[in-house]
């Protein structure tokens, strides 16, 4: 497993939580330890909007544990009550991911059976565990979710790559060839939860500019470019190799798969300003993506068994669609740069 920076700030959040609390002389600092290790988030909007979402319903759930451990007692069925009443309320309020850290407060409340001065102490130490969380995350190592999209975005694609090229011709042994799969998978979810971060915020941000608009196009584009990829591997292996082929057809889908590989390639190197302008290359590739297709399905597709082939070739022309998408946005993103006389690498301008 490898250390990250959000492991190292849990523990920093952790330590901060508990000589805060040992500060201020109070008693049972745990709470808000547990707190700040229920507070670290994913990025700075997520901590600050989960910082008011917990201010609320930690709030809610001490007033109703403190009404509960003085009306009810604290007794087992009682704190089991109040628990689903905060449940159903943080659900009703859509702040879900607020729920666990919720009723460590109100268990921890009615541990006092109605005390309003220890209710209050507990509820104290969860707001100071939030805190501590809060301030780590945007001091220590803030959340850069943009920069590590684009790094992530090479390394993916460097892995598929290598997959896609060796999927026909079939050189990479199976077990490796399982595990590689299996990790470009988890790589390429990991990126889609880093995309629904951006959108979340784009969303809900009431005056996001228009830049920033622009930008979640372009993280889209390149996640949606992988994923149509990922799912040429998956037509590889689920069909493929179960149709009758020669080797004139191996030959024939390996060309197509590295020819659309050299231009994902080219696409990622116009957003980092490093290739020529070459206003061709995305004419001849849609043209060689049709014929590839219409061969496939008029050649070996038609003939008996071929529906397997026929499949194939419609990801890989899927695929070939979608990277043409790319390298339209990647134009329009370049003639935006240079009407407004920029001269930095479009990959800056999409992590800012």
């Amino acid at each position: 497993m490898a250390f990250g920076a959000r492991m190292f700030k849990t523990g920093l959040a952790v330590t901060l939580a508990l000589y805060l609390a040992m500060l201020f002389d109070f008693k049972s600092p745990v709470v808000a330890a547990i707190a700040a290790i229920f507070a670290m988030q994913p990025s700075i909007y997520r901590s600050w909007r989960y910082f008011l979402d917990q201010l609320q319903t930690s709030t809610l759930g001490a007033i109703l544990a403190m009404l509960g451990g003085y009306f009810l007692s604290n007794q087992p069925i009682s704190v089991g009550l109040v628990c689903v009443l905060v449940i159903m309320i943080c659900m009703k309020l859509n702040m879900g991911e607020t729920i666990g850290l919720t009723l460590v407060t109100v268990i921890s409340v009615m541990e006092a059976s109605g005390q309003w001065d220890f209710a209050l102490n507990r509820f104290i130490l969860t707001i100071i565990g939030i805190i501590s969380a809060f301030l780590i995350n945007i001091l220590v190592f803030p959340p850069k979710p943009k920069e590590q999209y684009i790094t992530r975005i090479h390394i993916v694609f460097s892995k598929m790559s290598l997959l896609l090229r060796t999927a026909i011709s079939h050189e990479m042994k199976d077990s490796v060839y399982r595990a590689e799969k299996k990790e470009l998978e988890s790589a390429i979810k990991s990126l889609s939860d880093k995309y629904n971060l951006f959108e979340e915020e784009q969303k809900k941000l009431k005056r996001a500019k228009y830049s920033q608009a622009r930008q979640l196009v372009v993280y889209k584009q390149l996640l949606q470019s992988l994923r149509k990829g990922y799912e040429v591997l998956d037509a590889v292996e689920n069909h493929y190799f179960q149709a009758e082929r020669s080797e004139e057809i191996d030959e024939q889908f390996d060309h197509n798969l590295e020819r659309l590989m050299k231009y994902h390639e080219h696409i990622l190197w116009k957003f980092e300003d490093k290739l020529k302008p070459n206003e061709d290359e995305a004419e001849i590739m849609a043209e060689n993506n049709e014929a590839f297709l219409e061969q496939v399905m008029c050649g070996p597709g038609a003939n008996s068994g071929g529906l397997r082939l026929s499949v194939v070739a419609a990801s890989m022309y899927d695929y070939g669609y979608q990277l043409d998408r790319l390298n339209r946005v990647a134009d329009h993103i370049s003639r935006v740069a240079d009407d407004k006389e920029q001269d930095e690498a479009l990959f800056s301008w999409l992590r800012k």
